[in-house]
């Protein structure tokens, strides 16, 4: 048996108190039985999901409770936060229930990002109510209602305080980084984005939280909340697709593998195998689009959304008629290696 996930954070409070933020170092997945029974004595866990603040002084009996059970990695992460006097939490959750704090919230989303979990696998439900807005600086996360003050402070010792973003997420290199990515600005990638090996993000790429790519892509578009981008699909620069956040939009909008999104394009409908849509044109589920055979003759004129998940399909604009047109797709999309090289 195992619990759903585990997590020692590390992280940042508000002078009220409030958490800001967490960090995770190590989350788990599937943590055993035996870690959670050997630290349940330590922490007071009784079961259930539940979010526990630590004391300094209780992380050397988890070090040895963690050492008992052979979970090095957790053991060498007490050892280093050992003396700290940031505040300290234990995350553990049983089930995949609806989070009921800001910790579970920031456990789920490092789960994401650490590539623990695939986007739409965790129940985020009622996130937002839980995750404070956040002034992110070169101090770290200040609550926003502090943030003045602390900035007169440091001019005060002759020092501009940066202030980066005002958000509930951060970005999301500064709690992980996984293995085989290129990132140009990582101000443009939030935490709870899943970002796959081979990905390339270009500076203006963006990827949001509970999104993100399944393997090589090389992203210069907006990849927003919800959307998921499969292997060897490429993004063009400029391009964007519909999140299930944009207009009460509650389609999951997908690129299939072996995509191409031209430059300033967009999607607003889940995208099969193997499919291009060209430059500059903006495809919706409500679109209508003019069907086209072999010998690019019109057969019918039907919704886009009719065509959902097909593959094959190229989808391009006729530049004398302004017609949407979609015929079978005949040219392979196959990646620049070297663009997508990452040693």
């Amino acid at each position: 048996m195992s619990n759903f996930a585990f997590g020692l954070g590390v992280g940042t409070r508000s002078a009220a108190g409030q958490w800001l933020e967490v960090y995770y170092h190590a989350p788990l997945m599937n943590a055993p039985d035996t870690l959670i029974q050997a630290i349940a004595p330590i922490v007071g866990y009784d079961g259930g999901n539940q979010t526990i603040e630590l004391a300094e002084d209780q992380l050397k009996a988890l070090e040895v409770a963690f050492l008992s059970v052979e979970a090095e990695d957790q053991a060498e992460l007490t050892e280093i936060l050992e003396g700290t006097p940031q505040p300290l939490v234990i995350c553990i959750l049983e089930q995949d229930a609806q989070p009921e704090s800001t910790a579970e919230v920031y456990l789920k989303l490092s789960l994401l990002s650490h590539r623990l979990a695939k986007p739409h696998s965790l129940n985020l439900n009622g996130m937002f109510g839980l995750l404070p807005n956040v002034a992110w600086t070169s101090e770290g996360a200040i609550a926003v209602n502090e943030l003045a003050k602390r900035q007169l402070s440091a001019r005060a010792q002759g020092r501009i305080l940066e202030v980066f973003s005002v958000d509930k997420f951060p970005k999301m290199a500064n709690y992980a980084v996984p293995e085989g990515i290129r990132i140009g600005d990582a101000s443009r990638i939030r935490l709870g984005a899943y970002v796959g090996e081979g990905t390339t993000v270009m500076h203006e790429g963006f990827i949001n939280f509970n999104a993100g790519t399944m393997g090589v892509s090389m992203v210069e578009g907006r990849i927003s909340a919800g959307v998921v981008v499969g292997n060897g699909s490429d993004l063009g620069g400029g391009c964007s697709t519909m999140g299930t956040l944009s207009g009460g939009n509650n389609v999951v909008i997908s690129v299939g593998e072996n995509c191409l999104i031209g430059a300033n394009a967009g999607l607003g409908l889940p995208l099969g195998d193997r499919c291009t849509i060209e430059a500059g044109l903006y495809v919706t589920g409500s679109s209508k689009v003019t069907l086209l055979d072999e010998n690019n003759q019109a057969v019918a004129t039907v919704k886009a959304a009719e065509l959902a998940g097909k593959p094959d399909l190229l989808f391009r604009r006729n530049s004398q008629t302004g017609q949407i047109e979609v015929k079978t797709n005949q040219s392979a999309i196959e990646l620049n290696a070297e663009l997508h090289k990452h040693n």
